[in-house]
């Protein structure tokens, strides 16, 4: 079998759609040496990283082999946005596995297209008009053209045929995903911070991760308190956020915020672990990788009871109504108790022992033998 697999977004910075593309495809080097693998540094329509020859993650194994790494910005867009690819010029292969919410257009081989959510179409308000097309786009593509969809919750794939209901539901599978994070590893404090004693929010801000309804509750709980821990606010600038921090000034809270951007793994594992507790009330998931990631880490997390996130935290997290903020204040409150703390910390990480990057990959080797026994997809569309 021979896999042709996106790793576009494997590079610098990262968030949620790069990591689940590099710990899979890291995951499928340590595991599987006989299939072949074509690893795409430039994929699809929808994503350009100007470096992706030299930022994106590189694999040295006999059948993993990287390809389309000299190809400039134009040659990139005229391969994958072709009416049909040319897919000689891919390697041939038997599956593509798209995963930057591009699909492109294969007479031959087929196409597996991971679904992260669909929240732009949900809540159109929290997004750019630039990225509500993008990823509309990409998923009425593959609304059309994808053989198979990967769905890393029950709950995206259920709203992905909600949506589109003539999508033949045989031909889509959730396929929960892991944690990088193993319990032992190397770590880097952040100067500035004291260990356990500090709240903490892990995301790229943008309006659906709710951190203005985050800082709303947290500015009662600091008004609540002599002694208050700071709230760390870690991950990249997002969209439709850039006046964040005039709002935490208006709010009062700029002595109390600790803003780090977005930092490297190192430091990212001193935060989960050194954290009292992790904070995300986010108002729409796909999955909620951060949530998974603070859980195995033995982290007491504070999360919203709406979409995916129940899947991932079952009853071994802390919910809230994210659109409710005395609910949000409230588990504040109710964190600063030492027993539950504690409590919460063991649950978390029994939690996530059900989750794994071996798991993932071991199911989506199962997926990819699967897809080779169906027909392609656009040969039945053209019949009807």
């Amino acid at each position: 079998m021979k896999v042709g697999f996106d790793i576009s977004q494997t590079g610098r910075s990262k968030a949620g759609c790069g990591y689940l593309a590099d710990s899979i495809i890291q995951q499928l080097a340590l595991c599987d040496s006989e299939n072949d693998y074509l690893l795409y540094s430039a994929f699809g329509n929808r994503f350009w990283d100007p470096e992706h020859g030299k930022n994106t993650r590189r694999i040295e194994k006999a059948n993993f082999i990287h390809k389309l790494d000299e190809l400039s910005h134009q040659e990139s867009l005229d391969l994958w946005t072709a009416m049909p690819v040319n897919e000689d010029r891919l390697g041939k292969p038997d599956i593509i596995h798209s995963n930057n919410f591009s699909c492109p257009h294969l007479i031959n081989a087929r196409v597996v297209y991971t679904l992260y959510d669909m929240s732009f179409l949900d809540y159109p308000e929290f997004t750019s008009e630039e990225n509500r097309w993008q990823c509309f786009n990409g998923v009425f593509d593959a609304a059309i053209q994808a053989d198979f969809i990967m769905a890393i919750s029950e709950y995206s794939r259920i709203r992905f045929l909600q949506t589109f209901p003539h999508f033949p539901e045989e031909r889509t599978r959730t396929i929960h995903l892991g944690s990088r994070f193993e319990e032992v590893g190397e770590e880097r404090p952040v100067q500035g911070l004291k260990p356990h004693d500090f709240w903490l929010s892990v995301c790229t801000l943008e309006p659906r991760k709710n951190v203005r309804q985050t800082l709303i509750a947290y500015r009662q709980y600091v008004s609540n308190r002599p002694d208050p821990k700071p709230l760390v606010l870690t991950g990249g600038q997002g969209w439709l956020e850039d006046d964040i921090d005039e709002f935490i000034a208006k709010l009062g809270l700029s002595e109390y915020i600790h803003k780090t951007g977005y930092v490297d793994d190192y430091k990212l594992r001193w935060l989960y672990k050194n954290c009292w507790a992790f904070v995300y009330p986010s108002i729409y998931e796909g999955f909620g990788l951060p949530v998974l990631e603070a859980m195995s880490l033995g982290v007491a997390v504070i999360t919203s009871n709406t979409t995916s996130l129940p899947e991932v935290g079952g009853d071994a997290v802390l919910y809230v109504d994210p659109i409710n903020e005395t609910g949000i204040l409230q588990a504040f409150e109710l964190l600063t108790d030492s027993a539950l703390r504690d409590q919460l910390k063991v649950c978390s990480q029994k939690r996530s022992k059900i989750f794994s990057w071996s798991k993932t990959v071991k199911q989506l080797l199962q997926l990819y033998t699967d897809i080779l026994k169906l027909d392609k997809r656009l040969h039945l569309l053209s019949v009807k």
